[in-house]
C-alpha cells in the first residue's frame, strides 16, 4: 500500500494516521525487527524509518544516541534496505536519512533501492528544495515520493517552492530547534498548519515534540492536520529497556496503542428517549 492510499483508507475512517519513529539498528537488526511487528500490530499506519548518520544535524540527543548505538552494532544502508523488505506491505515506510549517504550510494540507485525494499517515500532534512531537483528526478523515475519539511519559519516564497514539488504528505515542523519529546505542543503548530492547508490539499503530519496522548487530541482539533508523526518518546522506551527485550516491547505495544487509539474519531454521545406507544 501506497502513502497515497493509506491516507485516503485513514480519511475514509476519520482517523488521523499514526507514524511512529525509530532507528534502524538501534540495539541490532534482529530486535529492530521485532519492534517494527510490533509498531504495526499495534496500530502504526505509516514507518518512519530512519537511516543512522553520524552526524544527524535535525535530531536531539534520544535520536542521535540511537543512532550510534545503530552504528556500534554495524547498521550500514545496504542492510537497512535488508530491514525494509521485512516490513508488512500493507503499511508504507518512509526513509529518513541525510543527503551525504543518499549521494555516497548514488542517487537512482539509491531510489531504485527503496523501490526494491517497499519504501514510498524519503525524508531528506538537510535537502534545500532549491538543490532537490537531482533527487527528485531519481525519485519520480521509481514512482517514490519525496517529502519536505516546513517549518513555521518557512518563508511564504519557499512554501511555494516546496509544495509545487511536494508529494506523498507535507512534514510539518511543530516547534523551532531539534527533535525531543516536549511537555506540550508548541501554539504556534495550529497556525502553521492552518498556513500549510490554505495553500495545499496534501495530508499533512506533524512531527517534532509530538509524545503524548494529549497532544494528539490537541492536534486532532485542527481539522487541517492528517497524521501525527511520533519519534524521541519511542527511542526513549528503547533506550530505557535496552537489558530488557520484553519489557521494552510490552511499553512500546501500551504506548502505540494508547497513541494511536487518540486518533481515532470519537462518537458523538447520542441520547435515546423511549416513546411509550400507550
Amino acid at each position: 500500500m501506497n502513502i497515497q492510499e493509506k491516507f485516503n483508507e485513514l480519511k475514509f475512517k476519520e482517523e488521523l494516521a499514526f507514524m511512529p519513529y525509530i532507528a534502524a539498528g538501534d540495539p541490532d537488526v534482529e530486535t529492530t525487527v521485532e519492534i517494527l511487528n510490533t509498531l504495526i500490530e499495534n496500530g502504526a499506519d505509516i514507518i518512519e524509518l530512519g537511516m543512522p548518520f553520524s552526524d544527524p544535524i535535525a535530531d536531539g540527543p534520544t535520536i542521535q544516541a540511537a543512532s550510534e548505538r545503530a552504528l556500534k552494532a554495524g547498521m550500514n544502508t545496504d542492510v537497512y534496505f535488508e530491514i525494509c523488505k521485512k516490513v508488512n506491505p500493507k503499511i508504507p515506510v518512509i526513509a529518513m536519512t541525510y543527503y551525504n549517504i543518499i549521494l555516497q550510494y548514488g542517487l537512482l540507485r539509491f531510489a531504485k533501492k527503496c523501490k526494491d525494499s517497499g519504501i514510498y517515500g524519503i525524508i531528506v532534512p538537510d535537502l534545500p528544495v532549491e538543490e532537490s531537483e537531482p533527487l527528485l528526478s531519481a525519485c519520480k523515475k521509481y514512482n517514490i515520493n519525496l517529502i519536505f519539511l516546513v517549518a513555521q519559519t518557512t518563508t511564504p516564497d519557499r512554501l511555494e517552492k516546496i509544495l509545487k514539488h511536494a508529494e506523498g504528505f507535507v512534514y510539518l515542523v511543530s516547534l523551532l530547534g531539534v527533535t525531543g519529546a516536549r511537555e506540550e505542543v508548541d501554539k504556534t503548530a495550529s497556525e502553521l498548519v492552518l498556513r500549510v492547508r490554505k495553500k495545499t490539499e496534501l495530508p499533512l503530519c506533524i512531527g517534532f515534540g509530538i509524545s503524548k496522548e494529549k497532544h494528539v487530541e490537541q492536534l486532532k482539533l485542527n481539522s487541517g492536520v492528517n497524521g501525527v508523526i511520533v519519534g524521541s518518546a519511542i527511542v526513549n522506551i528503547i533506550g530505557e529497556n535496552l537489558g530488557d527485550k520484553e519489557k521494552m516491547l510490552s511499553e512500546l505495544k501500551n504506548f502505540v496503542r494508547k497513541m494511536k487509539d487518540a486518533t481515532l474519531k470519537r462518537k458523538k454521545k447520542v441520547e435515546v428517549y423511549c416513546v411509550s406507544g400507550k
